[in-house]
């Protein structure tokens, strides 16, 4: 079996290689040309990886690296994938996260109708959410220029299924996090800074809203469910998620909390964290996935925490 997955050098990226490498796979990955690259979390499999050169801006090289790769299964990850980024770069994020889907899909179409497509859809689609908790008809209400494009690559792989009968499907996949997450994320931020504080690197952490509430499970667990998918007989959308809502302040305790700290000395309200307008509650439904994958998640989110907690604090250490 042979997968091109986009947005390889990403957290999703990366840990779905491996688990394809480890099912006997030929893993492609569909990089952008750079003068830098950042293949830092897939550094220790990367001899085991092909690479094709390809941008979800531009048409003609994903058709050439579909041409090059061959793939049966294609895993669309990449994306603009930061959601206070994409109010700076609404136009932009469009183009990656809403447009770049079509692109994919459409040179699927055309080289090969038959190959499986998943599509890396979000709960930020949701947004303001009209019930608690959410599945797969509860309706969308996105609330950042990420949600919207998200909203568009996701209805455009349903298109694309119904109009031509591809193998296209949606994983509507509830925040997941791990020691691969990004900086800029709030949960790595977390853990990160605190381990820091521990450490006597720094003082204090700047956060926005704590109130808000998401859906935390552990990426390696999320990407089974992905390949899970496109073994099915016949494509649909998954909702992929914990079931359990927790705030960011919750978040915050935990993480301290597992190094013996006070979190309430350290934290200190920035409002430029805050967003023009924020995503208060998400919690998922993955009762659909339970009963027609037998999937369900692994990590707690005790464990979740601790195991970012300690690999940061091991990290930071050795650096010292």
């Amino acid at each position: 079996m042979r997968a091109l997955v986009t947005g390889i050098t990403g957290q999703d990226g990366s840990y779905l290689a491996e688990f394809l490498l480890d099912k006997g796979y030929e893993v492609y990955g569909m990089v952008r040309r750079s003068s830098v690259e950042n293949f830092n979390r897939i550094e220790h499999i990367r001899d085991k990886l092909k690479f094709v050169q390809a941008d979800l801006l531009d048409q003609l090289s994903i058709i050439d690296a579909i041409k090059e790769s061959r793939p049966d299964e294609i895993y669309n990850l990449g994306a603009m994938s930061f959601v206070p980024t994409s109010w700076k770069q609404p136009v932009l994020t469009g183009e990656f996260t809403g447009l770049g889907v079509t692109r994919v899909l459409e040179a699927a179409r055309h080289m090969n109708k038959n190959v499986k497509f998943y599509q890396a859809s979000s709960s930020e689609m949701f947004g303001k959410v009209r019930e608690i908790p959410q599945n797969e008809k509860t309706p969308f209400y996105p609330r950042s220029p990420y949600g919207v494009a998200k909203v568009y690559g996701h209805y455009m792989t349903v298109n694309y299924r119904e109009s031509y009968d591809m193998f296209a499907c949606s994983g509507i996949l509830f925040n997941h996090e791990s020691p691969r997450r990004g900086l800029e994320f709030v949960t790595k931020k977390v853990t990160y800074s605190a381990a820091k504080i521990k450490l006597g690197l720094a003082d204090s952490l700047y956060l926005g809203n704590l109130d808000a509430k998401r859906d935390w499970g552990y990426a390696e667990d999320y990407i089974e469910a992905m390949w899970l998918m496109l073994q099915q007989d016949t494509p649909e959308d998954y909702v992929i998620s914990t079931g359990e809502a927790h705030s960011v302040e919750e978040w915050v305790k935990a993480s301290f909390q597992c190094l013996d700290l006070d979190w309430g000395k350290y934290v200190k309200i920035d409002k430029s964290f805050i967003r023009p307008v924020d995503v208060d509650l998400l919690v998922g439904d993955s009762s659909k996935a339970e009963k027609k994958l037998g999937w369900k998640t692994k990590v707690s989110f005790n464990e979740l925490v601790k195991i970012m907690v300690e690999y940061d604090y091991n990290y930071l250490k050795k650096q010292m």
